[in-house]
């Protein structure tokens, strides 16, 4: 009898009861990995989605933005000549910059742009991804340039304007961080112009780990800038360079005026946005003083 049970236990540990083979799947050589899916926002962009998006933004979210922030829109008057499909790029710093962005679009222009937006992050539980493909029109994006869909090109083929955030994640400290290439290199094979979008104040109004604006309607400005176009003969990466400093002398018209921006940029000087080299809890606590329109501007220290 004894000798039966330790037969059967023996069995037990050797037998795989979930009918898995003993070796893992990466050491079968006739084992092949099938190509990550991408998560399916085509019916984002359906007719009855684009209804219900446009619902969504003039009926929902541009009161609440209106409502919880003193907003300040400059730039408009870029679109009385631009033809779309374009890409939007702007600097990262708030959960707020998506729905600045979005609300202050002539209507036109937001019922045809989609957002690209992390993959691992707002595609990787469901009920997360279907509200912000709904909300925003979001696409994914993989952060490390790996696996990169088709999605964004067959998207501004088909006349949809993009909206990029190029630092690939939200500042920590409210500052602008290195922009990465992908929107250059996106724009230069499209042959599609490239919207710079200055945001400012986002940081203070709604920084990381809030999930609303902060009370007292915080002072946040949406400032948008003249196209950027691939000149001839010019590559991506020369390309990229010239679009984050369209953006460095956005931030800088904004903190100041257009004439001193304009003439700093020409001379070289544009102020980096990348902002003080001085202790990270200096550079946070200069990011969340609201900015204030006009001259004399309330400065965190000078």
């Amino acid at each position: 009898m004894t000798s039966l049970v330790k037969d059967v236990k023996q069995l037990s540990r050797g037998w795989r009861w979930t009918h898995r083979p003993l070796p893992p799947k990466s050491a079968e050589p006739h084992h092949s990995f099938p190509p990550p899916s991408e998560f399916p926002t085509e019916w984002a962009r359906s007719r009855p989605a684009r209804a219900a998006r446009e619902v969504i933004l003039r009926v929902g979210l541009t009161p609440i933005v209106r409502n919880q922030t003193t907003l300040r829109v400059e730039g408009l008057d870029i679109f009385d000549d631009l033809d779309g499909p374009v890409i939007f790029i702007a600097n990262h710093s708030s959960h707020l910059d998506t729905a600045l962005l979005l609300t202050t679009l002539p209507i036109e222009w937001q019922r045809k742009v989609a957002v690209g937006a992390a993959a691992d992050y707002f595609f990787d539980a469901w009920w997360r991804a279907v509200g912000s493909a709904l909300a925003f029109a979001t696409f994914p994006i993989e952060r490390g340039g790996v696996g990169l869909s088709e999605t964004p090109t067959r998207l501004l083929s088909e006349g949809w304007s993009l909206v990029m955030f190029p630092e690939g994640t939200r500042s920590p400290d409210g500052w602008t961080r290195r922009f990465r290439l992908g929107a250059a290199y996106l724009a230069h094979a499209a042959g599609v112009p490239v919207v710079p979008v200055g945001l400012v104040g986002s940081y203070a109004a709604m920084p990381r780990g809030r999930g609303w604006p902060k009370p007292g309607r915080p002072e946040v400005h949406v400032r948008y800038g003249r196209p950027v176009t691939v000149q001839t003969d010019e590559d991506a990466r020369s390309f990229g360079t010239r679009i984050s400093a369209a953006s460095a002398t956005l931030l800088d018209e904004d903190r100041s005026d257009w004439y001193g921006a304009r003439r700093r940029a020409a001379a070289g000087e544009t102020p980096s946005p990348a902002g003080p080299q001085v202790a990270g809890w200096r550079r946070v606590w200069e990011s969340t003083a609201s900015p204030r329109s006009g001259a004399g501007r309330a400065k965190a220290w000078r």
